[in-house]
């Protein structure tokens, strides 16, 4: 296997990991979303990440304060997007829409944004395969939101979560694009730590807030590893597997592996809540699986 066929397959297979990761993130959010406030949330969960990654990056990190100075707005934009505003619109929107029209929103909104993104600001070709492959992982994904009753998406209609939800999914598809503009003399540890310490400290005065307003939360054992799990797995671990497999795939390619986030979710809530398993599930992966590999295959770009 030559270099050329192994950096697609290695960006592959992390963002599928990735993914895997990402899709742990709503078992544990559903299950705290009532006992921590939605920016409390996030702000716990970033500061965590940050914390985490200080040590790895205590020795170079200022090697890097020229190029952030320079750089200033283009830092702050992947942060307000990537960590401030993604994953706490994200949690409010769990407060007014049912969770199908969050997965639907979010899954299918997101990588579409990401590719028409890339074509305008990176110039990434759109092939006529990744065309069909996204529409297929589409499919796929209404199949299993719609529990193969079309009469679910028939009466589906706007909230004012999915209005979150959406706007949560533009910023993300935003992140993906900057994420591909890093600077090539920062390493990815770097790139990280500056956006969720960014990000973190955009937080700040929504967390003091919403703390005020609301209260904070009781420090058990299950909000403390639920807050670990989301800094360090869902947060530190899958953003520098993203960033990698933006860098190996490119952003509107590595966006359309997000659509497996709800078919991990589904099978991660079989081994974890007892859920059954049907046979939706399994064609729904099928299909979502079919249109990744008819995406990531080379072809002519359309027009």
């Amino acid at each position: 296997m030559n270099k050329s066929t192994r950096a697609p397959l290695s960006g592959a297979l992390l963002a599928i990991l990735a993914t895997i990761i990402w899709s742990g993130n709503f078992i544990i959010a559903r299950g705290v979303i009532h006992s921590i406030p939605p920016v409390t949330l996030s702000f716990y969960r970033w500061l965590t990440a940050t914390i985490i990654l200080l040590p790895f990056v205590w020795n170079s990190f200022y090697q890097h304060t020229g190029l952030i100075k320079k750089k200033i707005i283009y830092f702050l934009l992947a942060a307000i997007t990537g960590v401030s505003i993604f994953n706490t619109f994200v949690y409010i929107a769990g407060h007014f829409s049912e969770a199908i029209n969050m997965a639907l929103i979010g899954t299918t909104s997101s990588p579409i944004m990401s590719v028409i993104l890339a074509r305008i600001f990176l110039k990434e070709k759109i092939p006529l395969s990744r065309i069909i492959g996204m529409t297929i992982c589409i499919i796929g994904i209404l199949l299993l939101l719609s529990k193969g009753s079309w009469q679910t998406l028939l009466t589906f209609s706007f909230s004012k979560g999915d209005w979150w939800m959406l706007a949560a999914a533009l910023a993300f598809a935003i992140y993906n694009v900057m994420a591909k503009k890093k600077p090539v003399e920062m390493n990815s540890k770097n790139f990280l730590f500056t956006v969720f310490l960014m990000g973190t400290i955009v937080l700040l005065p929504f967390y003091f807030f919403e703390f005020k307003a609301q209260g904070g939360f009781s420090p058990t054992i299950a909000n403390l590893s639920a807050i670990l799990y989301l800094g360090l797995g869902a947060s530190v671990i899958c953003f520098l597997l993203w960033n990698i497999a933006i860098g190996q795939l490119g952003a509107g390619r590595t966006s359309l592996f997000g659509n497996l986030i709800p078919v991990f979710s589904s099978i991660e809530a079989v081994i974890f809540l007892n859920e059954k398993i049907t046979w939706i599930h399994i064609a729904s992966f099928l299909l979502v699986m079919i249109g990744l590999l008819i995406a990531n295959k080379k072809g002519k770009s359309s027009t």
